[in-house]
């Protein structure tokens, strides 16, 4: 499951996984006012300096969530959690503009829905 709505990204030497969990959801949302307007702030930023700080919070958000669980999963075994210093030590500006398509899936990926249509009898014509 987890796969399935996840994306992975190299930070330094070490791969991570990028996911959009309802927790990381609620993050953006008190950050930003919600995911529709994610795009909308990163693009408004003033400066070079805050677009970048701004991506490597959202990095280190998604990529802390994957962490996390295993760290709920494997409490005799846990994982230290990124944090922004880390990330922006570890990667170049250029990392962080090749990180935007995995940011993108993991929030497609996160967001998607899978529906089924049932089928609906009543308004078919019997006879």
């Amino acid at each position: 499951m987890e796969t399935e709505r996840s994306a992975k990204i190299l930070i330094g030497d070490e791969e991570y996984t990028l996911l959009l969990t309802t927790k990381a959801t609620k993050e953006i949302a008190g950050r930003y006012g919600g995911l529709e307007n994610l795009g909308d702030q990163l693009m408004k930023a003033e400066n070079f300096e805050m677009a970048l700080s701004e991506i490597v919070w959202l990095i280190t958000l998604l990529a802390n969530q994957s962490i996390l669980i295993h760290n709920l999963k494997n409490k005799e075994q846990p994982k230290e959690l990124l944090t922004e210093e880390l990330v922006e030590l570890l990667t170049v500006p250029a990392d962080l503009a090749t990180y935007k398509a995995a940011i993108t899936q993991a929030m497609y990926k996160g967001t998607k829905r899978n529906i089924e249509s049932e089928k609906d009898t009543k308004n078919v014509a019997v006879g």
